[in-house]
């Protein structure tokens, strides 16, 4: 499944928002830099220290995003 079959409050894509890249819904914070971070360990401390507007529900929606990418893979 795709991004465009990915359906989430917290994450959107637009062409209008950072060259159609996937953000968190509101900012122009794109999801692969957060998944990145996540990647390399992280802490949800460390996410909220770094981008104080991400909420707890903005993190567990990236959670389930990067393991439904890995997935497909």
């Amino acid at each position: 499944m795709g991004d465009a079959g990915m359906k989430s409050l917290r994450i959107e894509i637009s062409s209008k928002v950072m060259l159609g890249k996937a953000v968190i819904k509101g900012t122009r914070l794109p999801v692969d830099i957060v998944v990145e971070k996540m990647a390399y360990s992280a802490t949800i401390e460390d996410l909220k220290k770094d981008y104080p507007f991400l909420k707890d529900d903005d993190i567990r929606a990236l959670s389930v995003r990067s393991f439904a990418h890995r997935r497909n893979y």
